[in-house]
């Protein structure tokens, strides 16, 4: 048995005639071309739109969102690799009519048209809508953190920029030391020359003298510089620190589709819920929906906003009390009495209002108890000498409202992993996407929203057909 030969290089083919006859009509890229043949480029602002009366004529932006979209989709985001899929890819060819643009022509055009790009993705969604893709009652949201292009030497915080500015005063001792000795004695010939250690305390200090620069910069509020992508900061995750950026995105439980996306630079989700759970709102023209989010996002004012807005979120407490880790009665442990405004302890005594306050952006309000000293119950409530004291924030009725509806309805916030974490999981190990390729919080937002729109795009394609799609862009 002899292996399957192929055709031989030299023999003549007859390959189409025509450049749409290598494009069938179930091919995706023919629904990537009408879709962005229905945008109102213009009205969207993307630049050269409209072509001026002089000069050389530019690119037509629709070709080069085309060539993004099909980049994106296809797991292709450098601009050099699109470059090159100019040239060889037939698919391609026939999206662009055989436009060949260099990779500076394909990243200007991104980094030039960014609020116009994030437009691209609501109008994708406006056709979702048209095509009854979402559901519109219950909405996951979450975050992940990804690289950015700043190495993690190339990420300070204070300590640890004073400690190279005191190794580099340890190294500059000892360079004088040397450049001293030269003088006092005979240089051996393996010895570094007098020039030599000169120009390495030139260099030392100079750099030594950036470190200042940059400690300077840091204070209560900024805590970290980054040296190339200053917007970048050091972000912790489960498998070790990252320096880059935290994604947002809200997904609607119908069919797993992304409805809203934001990229933000804090390490944690704490204040996220409301500005994603409000765009998706806005995006799909809601007036209610449920809300589903991780332990990371409990914050009484964020659940405030959105409970304000028609939304009603489902977050988990996490149980962080010092003293629930150190065995005592937590403050789940003490009851609420709303007609009498009072705590009640586990001993039946009451916490009573004494003062409010404003602390870390929170209206609290504290409550005491008396007579502690005599209780019984003290050794497994506080090792304070004094009486316990709780706090309660302004909004915290609704935290607690929000606590019984998870005791009610557990089976919406079991769907949470299934929906949102989804998405993540297609976009890092499908796509590949596990960095941004671009600097700076505005270009990485667009960059965010094409990979969230690539994403979208595959999950549509899969659901609906290239011909129905091509009717409702039609």
């Amino acid at each position: 048995m002899n292996h399957r030969v192929g055709l031989d290089r030299g023999q003549t083919l007859l390959f189409p005639e025509r450049l749409e006859d290598y494009i069938g009509a179930e091919n995706p890229v023919r629904f990537l071309d009408a879709f962005v043949g229905s945008l109102d480029l213009p009205a969207l602002e993307f630049a050269k739109a409209r072509c001026a009366n002089t000069g050389r004529p530019p690119y037509d932006p629709a070709a080069l969102l085309k060539l993004y979209l099909y980049g994106y989709l296809h797991r292709v985001r450098s601009s050099r690799l699109l470059e090159a899929e100019c040239h060889r890819n037939v698919e391609v060819l026939w999206l662009l009519g055989k436009l060949t643009p260099d990779f500076k022509t394909i990243a200007d055009f991104r980094k030039d048209n960014l609020q116009p790009l994030k437009a691209v993705a609501r109008q994708f969604t406006l056709l979702c809508r048209k095509l009854e893709l979402f559901g519109g009652e219950l909405l996951a949201i979450d975050g992940s953190k990804f690289a950015a292009v700043n190495a993690r030497d190339q990420n300070f915080n204070a300590g640890k920029l004073q400690e190279l500015i005191d190794r580099a005063d340890a190294r500059l001792a000892e360079y004088l030391q040397q450049l001293d000795a030269s003088d006092t004695t005979e240089p051996s010939p393996s010895a570094v020359s007098p020039s030599e250690l000169a120009a390495k305390i030139a260099a030392l200090r100079e750099k030594q003298d950036w470190h200042r620069e940059l400690l300077a910069q840091l204070d209560a509020e900024q805590k970290q510089v980054s040296v190339t992508d200053p917007d970048t900061r050091k972000l912790p995750t489960a498998q070790g620190n990252v320096i880059g950026y935290n994604a947002q995105v809200a997904v609607d439980a119908k069919h797993k589709l992304i409805v809203a996306d934001d990229v933000t630079n804090e390490g944690t989700d704490l204040r996220q819920l409301a500005n994603v759970a409000l765009a998706a709102k806005n995006n799909l023209e809601l007036q209610h929906a449920d809300v589903v989010a991780d332990a990371g996002y409990y914050n009484a004012s964020e659940v405030s906003r959105c409970v304000e807005c028609g939304l009603t979120p489902f977050i988990p407490k996490a149980d962080t009390s010092a003293n629930t880790a150190l065995g005592l009665y937590g403050k789940n442990q003490f009851k609420y009495d709303l007609t009498k405004d009072v705590y009640h302890c586990p001993a039946g005594s009451e916490l009573t209002y004494r003062f409010s306050t404003y602390e870390l952006g929170r209206e609290l309000k504290y409550y005491r108890a008396k007579h502690c000293q005599t209780c019984p119950l003290k050794s497994r409530c506080t090792r304070n000498q004094g009486n316990r004291t709780l706090t309660r924030e302004a909004n915290e009725h609704l935290m607690e409202a929000m606590a019984a509806r998870m005791q009610r309805e557990p089976h919406k916030f079991k769907l949470r992993k299934t929906l949102v974490e989804h998405p993540f999981g297609t976009i890092k190990r499908y796509f590949g996407y596990t960095h941004f390729l671009l600097k700076g919080l505005t270009k990485v937002r667009t960059e965010w929203s094409l990979t969230t729109l690539a994403y979208n795009l595959k999950r549509v394609l899969n659901l609906v057909s290239v011909e129905k799609l091509l009717l409702a862009v039609g």
